[in-house]
């Protein structure tokens, strides 16, 4: 019994998750079409249909980067003063950090930060 109960919680919890996203989204296509149907100017409802898009923000490399990195320092003064093995994973997660910050300097965000400023100013 208890060997159904373990197989069938995983696909249960991914239910739950997959049915509760999905009537999120149909709320907001109600919303979008209760709000379409009072408004006359059609410029205004592209508006509202840019500003509901789920665009994705360019990845800061260099905040992720520093998070890891004091992340990674932490573990390894926690393991300086409990757990030795905690020394070396805090060491690989600090480097992680590093590596991030790196990445962040050698692909920065300005020419996407440039688009959206020149897209804001030919509005």
């Amino acid at each position: 019994m208890e060997g159904y109960v373990a197989i069938l919680l995983p696909v249960m919890i991914v239910g739950v998750i997959l049915f509760f996203t999905s009537k999120m989204e149909k709320a907001k296509y109600d919303a979008i079409i209760e709000v379409s149907k009072n408004i006359d100017d059609s410029s205004k409802i592209d508006d509202i249909l840019e500003s509901l898009s789920d665009k994705k923000k360019p990845i800061d490399y260099r905040r992720g980067g520093v998070i890891t990195l004091f992340v990674g320092v932490g573990l390894f003064l926690f393991g300086v003063f409990n757990i030795d093995i905690l020394k070396s994973v805090g060491l690989l997660v600090a480097a992680i950090g590093v590596g991030s910050i790196i990445a962040g300097y050698l692909y920065p965000n300005e020419s996407a930060e440039i688009t959206k400023a020149v897209e804001k100013f030919e509005e």
